[in-house]
């Protein structure tokens, strides 16, 4: 690989998956949101090209050159809140994912990559595959299914590669600011008190570099087409754990209130990530665990 395009650039994985690029030496044309508040968080670097294009603008955008090689498909609108369960909004969702393919082929790329999530599932009580029976129930997990199987179906009409990566929880210094993470470093940093649910559910978390090598190796990978991939650690512990670790590293003199915040309805108790098939396929393994990730952040 050495010309790539990307949407949703500056998320956790976008951000993250455009320094590994760049490290790697190769190009990257980023297509970004018309009222974006973070484009200028994005280094500067003569490997990264900037180009306005929203996505309700990639369906007519005309590209200046058609000789990259793999598009990442990250953007997608209403992925908090009541957004998810806007169901015109998540409709559109579908239609500006299939936009991108065409758009990708009209770039010149051999491949196409788009970022679902472990909503397509709705509730499982065992490490996720990709042929783990999906039953999402919210109208984002439906949107992002239904997304994974259009646009594989759309690539095969157009002679393209597809892949379709499954994401559990990423967390990096990019997350958005009310991410559990971010919050509870926010909070003890500060020595604030903070109040969370009981934090027993089991949960995957993966260091935001880690995802981006993984999507990394999947673009350079052409020997596996139509392929579903689970992107996590691969290993579980509580939620509560996980914070414990944040208050120690932050050496923190705040007090934790686990409880004090309901579950949802419909909370997942359970989210692991079976890596297996990812590992095997591209050679994938997470390198930084919870607590390196963790004092990189504070640092």
């Amino acid at each position: 690989m050495k010309k790539a395009v990307i949407t949703g650039a500056t998320g956790s994985i976008g951000h993250a998956l455009i320094e590994k690029l760049v490290a790697e030496g190769i190009d990257v044309t980023v297509l970004y949101h018309r009222e974006s508040q973070r484009i200028n968080m994005l280094s500067e670097s003569e490997h990264i090209k900037r180009i306005c294009c929203s996505l309700d603008e990639m369906k007519d955008f005309v590209p200046s050159e058609a000789d990259c090689e793999v598009f990442y498909h990250l953007a997608w609108a209403g992925t908090t809140g009541a957004a998810r369960n806007d169901t015109e909004l998540q409709l559109k969702n579908i239609e500006y994912t299939l936009d991108a393919v065409e758009l990708a082929k009209r770039m010149g790329c051999r491949k196409f990559i788009g970022a679902g999530s472990q909503a397509e599932y709705g509730l499982c009580d065992k490490p996720l595959t990709p042929d783990t029976p999906a039953f999402p129930f919210t109208g984002y997990g439906m949107a992002k299914l239904a997304a994974g199987q259009l646009s594989r179906l759309k690539c095969r009409q157009l002679g393209m590669e597809h892949s379709w990566i499954r994401i559990l929880s990423v967390y990096g210094k990019y997350d958005a600011d009310n991410s559990v993470i971010k919050t509870a470093v926010k909070k003890f940093t500060a020595n604030e008190d903070a109040e969370f649910s009981k934090g027993e559910q089991l949960w995957d978390f993966l260091n935001a570099k880690d995802a981006a090598n993984a999507f990394y190796l999947v673009g350079n990978d052409t020997q596996h087409n139509e392929s579903i991939y689970c992107l996590g650690s691969g290993k579980a512990a509580p939620l509560r754990e996980y914070i414990e670790t944040i208050h120690k590293l932050c050496k923190s003199r705040s007090k934790t209130d686990f409880g004090a915040i309901p579950y949802s309805e419909n909370q997942v108790m359970f989210l692991q990530a079976d890596i297996s098939e990812l590992t095997r396929d591209t050679g994938f393994k997470p390198e930084t665990n919870f607590e390196a990730g963790i004092k990189e952040l504070l640092d």
